[in-house]
């Protein structure tokens, strides 16, 4: 979801430009810069493109160090706490959100979503009867940060605000804004309240709506600035020059491209497209799939 990524601009007080794109496939001034990818947010930086959250804010954190996502040493283990919410956590809010309103959406919207979230076998009547669980599962968890909270800190890792914060908010903003119940439900937490209430106030930087065609044309005047790297303990064996295809683990279209550079963390694979030039799409390892092509 976008929401935790303008949180950490709005942490970083950082202006950006915010580009408009289709909720329904197809996404045609994306598909250039992507490849494929249809999944928001993406973040531009020239010829370079920044799939899922976890390559946007760590490319963030890397440009813009202060103030830092990571307060009080929470490096690291945070994105242990990512897998907790953009997993489990995200999927039980979705659950809520689609599966209380599911006979007034779309059905084009419907179509789409619904094998994304819920895998090609989903069964509506299933997605509907399970909201009461689900609501259960996400109290008791909402309830953990409520424990947290209640403690007198006015943030997850103390008194400054940092990625647990974001990770954590957009899922209670999220369900505020989509869910019905939302006032009821989260009026149990006090705690959780005042600090969503703090959280709101960071807003989210300096935003300044683009273009799509101005994007593509950026673009298509950059290079990519990302050089070639190489990891010689990669586990898979993978190494620049090598073309691969990546899949998300949830699903998806793949995006093929030959690899440019190879982390641990993160991969970022060199495309040309006929409307932007030559790109460097950088994807996260985890929840993604790379295999050889040829």
């Amino acid at each position: 979801m976008s929401e935790k990524v303008r949180v950490v601009l709005g942490l970083k007080n950082l202006p950006w430009r915010s580009v408009q794109i289709p909720r329904l496939p197809p996404k045609p001034a994306l598909m250039p810069l992507t490849g494929g990818y249809r999944h928001t947010p993406v973040m531009q930086i020239g010829a370079d493109i920044y799939c899922d959250s976890q390559c946007i804010i760590r490319e963030i954190e890397r440009r813009y160090p202060q103030p830092t996502l990571y307060p009080g040493g929470g490096a690291g283990m945070v994105w242990g706490v990512s897998r907790w919410t953009d997993g489990e956590l995200f999927k039980l809010t979705i659950g809520v959100v689609l599966g209380a309103k599911i006979r007034e959406l779309p059905e084009a919207f419907l179509a789409d979503r619904l094998p994304l979230y819920f895998g090609p076998n989903f069964n509506v009547d299933v997605i509907e009867g399970n909201v009461p669980w689900a609501l259960g599962q996400i109290r008791a968890q909402f309830g953990w940060m409520e424990q947290r909270l209640a403690t007198g800190r006015r943030f997850m890792l103390g008194d400054q605000p940092g990625l647990p914060d974001a990770l954590c908010y957009y899922l209670v903003w999220f369900l505020r804004g989509r869910y019905q119940g939302a006032g009821a439900f989260l009026g149990q937490f006090a705690a959780l309240g005042a600090w969503e209430a703090r959280m709101r106030e960071i807003g989210h930087g300096t935003p300044t709506e683009m273009r799509a065609e101005e994007a593509l044309r950026l673009a298509e005047s950059a290079e990519p600035e990302t050089p070639p790297r190489e990891d010689p303990q990669d586990p898979e064996g993978l190494a620049p020059g090598a073309q691969v295809s990546i899949t998300p683990e949830g699903g998806g279209a793949e995006v093929a491209g030959r690899i440019l550079s190879v982390m641990p963390e993160d991969v970022a694979v060199e495309r040309h497209d006929a409307q932007v030039g030559r790109v460097a799409v950088h994807f996260p390892r985890v929840g993604y799939r790379l295999q050889r092509q040829g």
